[in-house]
This record gives structure tokens, sequence and C-alpha cells, in this order.
């Protein structure tokens, strides 16, 4: 059973310390699907945990692009992905992905690239709670069960709010 864990984003900083928690411990080639609806901060999320592993360039929304790729000073690379706009999952293979050095995939509209896209570490629900955001994170794989384990012992969610 996949481990769950909730919490409030009531404002950008508690977004960006959410990001950075999930940064810290992320295990290397983590694949994160970033679920909700138009408007529900999919983007903030992922610009704040690219900032949190310190891209310090400018961090694009690869709405028109499909693909933003990252360099992290750890090594590999960090790909931003927003399926929003392609037909079907087949479209997948002409981005080049096969190649990827990728320690971290953020994919946005992950539901359309169902069967091309690696299975989720963790899957991240957003949806829109007043002014902020409440946040759902479900754990997925054995990776996402070490990933938790960690966030747990380290305390790594204190201070993001629960619901």
């Amino acid at each position: 059973m996949a481990a769950v864990r909730s919490a409030v984003l009531p404002n950008p900083e508690a977004t960006a310390a959410l990001a950075a928690a999930l940064a810290a411990t992320a295990p290397p080639g983590a694949v994160v699907h970033l679920q909700g609806d138009l408007g529900t901060g999919k983007s903030t999320l992922a610009r704040a945990w690219l900032r949190a592993l310190g891209v310090t360039g400018p961090v694009r929304s690869p709405t028109y692009t499909l693909v933003e790729r990252y360099p992290l000073a750890s090594g590999g690379e960090a790909l931003h992905l927003d399926l929003y706009r392609i037909g079907d999952a087949g479209e997948l293979e002409f981005l080049g992905l096969d190649d990827a050095d990728a320690r971290l995939w953020l994919v946005e509209w992950p539901e359309r690239g169902l069967g091309a896209l690696p299975a989720p570490d963790l899957e991240v629900g957003l949806v829109v709670l007043g002014q902020g955001r409440a946040c759902r994170l479900r754990f997925r794989t054995a990776a996402g069960d070490a990933w938790v384990a960690a966030l747990d012992e380290q305390r790594r969610l204190r201070g993001v709010p629960e619901p």
C-alpha cells in the first residue's frame, strides 16, 4: 500500500518549504507526477523544487516546449515536462527522453503520457483551497517508500502545515 502524506500550502513560502523537503530527500532518478487542474500550482511547485536543487538561471514553464532540461550541480539533469498539449502518449517518442541522464522527472499532466512515462515514485495532487493549496503526496514504489521514510525520519515535513 502506498504511503500518503497531506499538507496545506497557504502561501508561496509553504510551497517552497515542501519543495525543499522533497528535493533534500528525493532518491536519484525520482519520477514525480504533478496532478491537478489548471492553476493549482504544479508549475509553482516544480519551480521551487528546481530552485531548491540549486538551479539559478531562468526556470521556464514547459507549456509550449513540452520539456525543459536543467543541469544539476550534483550531476545529471532534472527534466520538467508539461504534457497538457500532447495528443497521445506516442508523441513522447519525439522529445528525446530516452537518452536523458535524469536525476529527477517532474511531470505535469502525466495522465496524457500514460504507458510512455516511467512509473511515478511520487504522485503530488494539488487542489485550490481558499487562497492557498491542499497537497496530497502518494509514494508509489520501493524508492518512494524509502523517500517517505527519509522525510519522516528527518522530520522534513515539519513546517509544512498538515490539513
